[in-house]
């Protein structure tokens, strides 16, 4: 009988793995064939049957997309905003979420409830007013206007927040009667014990960021100012034939994004589970 039952619950694990390898295969898919097409003439592109390797893969792709639009320049100003955005995203989430967390103040919980509430309301609900008032400030056509809108995130507060409700508070309290203030808590105790969930939210917010389109579509019309995407979409509209470019370019711009994945994804798991412990 105990046999039986091994044998049930080694095909059972079999077939749950076989489950998720076709899963993981068919979300590799797209990525796949957009790295082969990228490597081959516009003419090789949509041949079928489709050859994923290229007989002669063609590298100049990627030297000749930077020679066709400023690539160089739209990787530049996405990552300056990507890296500025998430900075300010991961100081202003922490400290609030430490407030929220550990701090006692009269009205704590209704705020909290009302700012997280924000997240249920779609960007597309207020965006036009947003527009209007950087635009009456002077913010519009300038990379400061998508930083001030995006240095703030509910999501980050509640993230952060919950990680902190999974620390004790007698180590607080404790600092405290050392006399240590609640800013150096905050950055003595609270940030280095809280590396997977800064990791995570790192993650969020930077491929968020790095992968807006509609933000820089709208405030952003000068081409020394935009980003990878509203380039990519310029690029296409000029070139809509050029699809080995189009695949480089889109390749390259996927590139950052992986690397920051990759570099944190051990802390990733992590930070999510350990962000639901106490609620």
């Amino acid at each position: 009988m105990a046999g039986r039952s091994k044998g049930l619950k080694f095909v059972l694990m079999t077939s749950v793995y076989a489950m998720l390898i076709i899963t993981v295969l068919f979300m590799l898919v797209p990525y796949i064939w957009m790295l082969s097409s990228s490597l081959k003439l516009n003419k090789d592109v949509f041949t079928f049957p489709m050859q994923w390797i290229p007989e002669a893969p063609r590298w100049q792709n990627y030297a000749d997309i930077w020679t066709r639009i400023p690539l160089g320049k739209f990787i530049y100003n996405t990552a300056k905003l990507s890296i500025i955005v998430t900075v300010l995203q991961l100081f202003t989430s922490s400290f609030a979420a430490y407030a929220f967390s550990k701090l006692r103040f009269k009205g704590r919980n209704a705020l909290f409830l009302g700012y997280i509430a924000t997240i249920a309301i779609p960007w597309q609900a207020y965006m036009v007013p947003q527009f209007i008032l950087m635009r009456s400030m002077g913010l519009n056509n300038t990379h400061l206007a998508i930083i001030l809108l995006q240095a703030f995130s509910a999501f980050g507060v509640f993230l952060m927040r919950q990680f902190y409700q999974g620390i004790p508070d007698e180590l607080c309290e404790a600092a405290r009667i050392d006399g240590l203030s609640e800013y150096g808590i905050w950055a003595r105790i609270m940030l280095p014990l809280s590396k997977p969930a800064l990791s995570t939210l790192l993650i969020f917010t930077f491929v968020s960021t790095w992968n807006d389109f509609l933000g820089p579509m709208i405030y952003l019309t000068k081409t020394e100012l935009k980003t990878i995407q509203i380039g990519l979409r310029m690029f296409i509209s000029q070139y809509s034939a050029e699809y080995g470019l189009i695949m480089a370019a889109s390749v390259i711009s996927i590139i950052p994004v992986l690397i920051v994945f990759l570099t944190l994804q051990k802390y990733f798991v992590q930070g999510i589970a350990s962000s639901g412990i106490k609620g």
